[in-house]
């Protein structure tokens, strides 16, 4: 035995560097992230990266999780599945990283679905709200922000709280699209309603002259958009142009500011439900502390919901391997996560369960005001 400890100390090893699972050192934490850093959707995951590194750049300042500093890997999927099936393999079985976080889709991150589950290894904050990643629970998936259920009930209720019952959806024809349209139409069912009309665009395109065909002869009060922001703006500019005076309604991951950049003074009104807290105010303690951060980072005021998000997901990552001893596993951190608890990371609260994989239930209603700024 005593040969066997001092063979490992000869080559250099530790007991903690035996037993550490793939893409930790005595050094290093190697996190995992694939989203679309270029192509009609890139500011979604540009946006939530720049968060992510606000937060670990303070980490790793102040000595790291147990003097391992945190190195994210960040891959490129252009908002595409394949894409995004390869970089997972890419960073499970090449990059050999202890876990992923901050992956942007619905589309993406279900078929990057069956390799994290096959290789048991945890995924914290998908940039997603479909209930297909939630019910039933993955015990890999950790999901963070409130679900696409959730969203489209509160603009729902809020609308019709106004008398006006005359819904449609324009929705990406995917994973994605179909999971807020589901949302929709549970959400009107539980008032006795149905949309008045649905329209689809394709991933990644602005072809919407068919959705409008569909969907503006029905004459709704209000379309619930369910797509990202290039998408959303060519509708939008589209009906505005052929008299449509309704509201417009968008789920968060469309990209808010994104959005308001691209329809300029047409955006004035336009509703976006949000999953965490209003980045604009110091009202709470969360958002004070990513303020801070950001503007250490280089990025003072440059603040918005996606990069806050993005600020959340890598603090509950952190809070999670802060748990998960000395010497972090895979499944020393899924065991951690499982027991937050009602944890408040400063104001926004975060539950977990081997039960509930989903952290949060916040949803708050924000509009677009005609400077490109926004209403809370």
């Amino acid at each position: 035995m005593k040969f066997f400890w001092a063979l490992l100390l000869s080559l250099g090893l530790s007991v903690s560097a035996l037993a550490a699972d793939p893409g930790v050192t005595e050094s290093q934490i190697l996190i995992g992230q694939s989203a679309p850093f270029t192509g009609p959707a890139a500011q979604l995951g540009i946006r939530l990266r720049l968060g992510i590194e606000a937060y670990l750049k303070a980490v790793n300042a102040e000595g790291g999780v147990d003097g391992r500093s945190i190195k994210l890997v960040s891959l490129d999927d252009g908002y595409e599945p394949a894409r995004t099936v390869a970089n997972t393999k890419q960073l499970i079985n090449d990059d050999k990283v202890f876990a992923l976080l901050g992956y942007v889709g619905t589309p993406t991150t279900l078929a990057a679905k069956p390799l994290i589950d096959e290789a048991k290894i945890p995924l914290v904050g998908p940039f997603t709200g479909a209930v297909a990643l939630r019910e039933p629970v993955d015990r890999y998936i950790f999901n963070i922000r409130a679900s696409y259920n959730d969203e489209t009930r509160r603009m729902v209720d809020n609308f019709l709280f106004l008398g006006l019952k005359k819904v449609a959806v324009f929705y990406q024809d995917d994973a994605f699209g179909k999971a807020g349209l589901s949302g929709v139409v549970k959400a009107l069912a539980a008032h006795g309603l149905k949309p008045v009309a649905t329209g689809t665009v394709q991933r990644n395109t602005v072809d919407v002259a068919a959705a409008l065909k569909s969907i503006l002869p029905a004459k709704p009060d209000l379309i619930v958009e369910v797509g990202t922001y290039t998408e959303a703006a060519a509708f939008i500019k589209a009906a505005r142009a052929q008299g449509y005076a309704g509201q417009f309604a968008n789920v968060s991951f469309v990209g808010s500011e994104a959005l308001a950049k691209a329809l300029g003074k047409e955006g004035d009104g336009v509703m976006i439900t949000q999953v965490v807290p209003f980045p604009y105010s110091g009202a709470i303690a969360i958002v004070r502390e990513y303020q801070a951060r950001m503007a250490a980072s280089g990025h003072k005021d440059d603040y918005d919901f996606t990069s806050l998000e993005g600020y959340i997901d890598a603090k509950v990552l952190v809070q999670g391997l802060r748990k998960a001893g000395k010497t972090p596993t895979r499944t020393g951190l899924i065991d951690a996560l499982n027991a937050m608890n009602a944890d408040d990371l400063g104001g926004f609260m975060v539950r977990f369960s081997p039960t509930d994989h989903s952290g949060s239930s916040l949803v708050d209603v924000t509009s677009i005001t005609k400077d490109g700024k926004f209403r809370h």
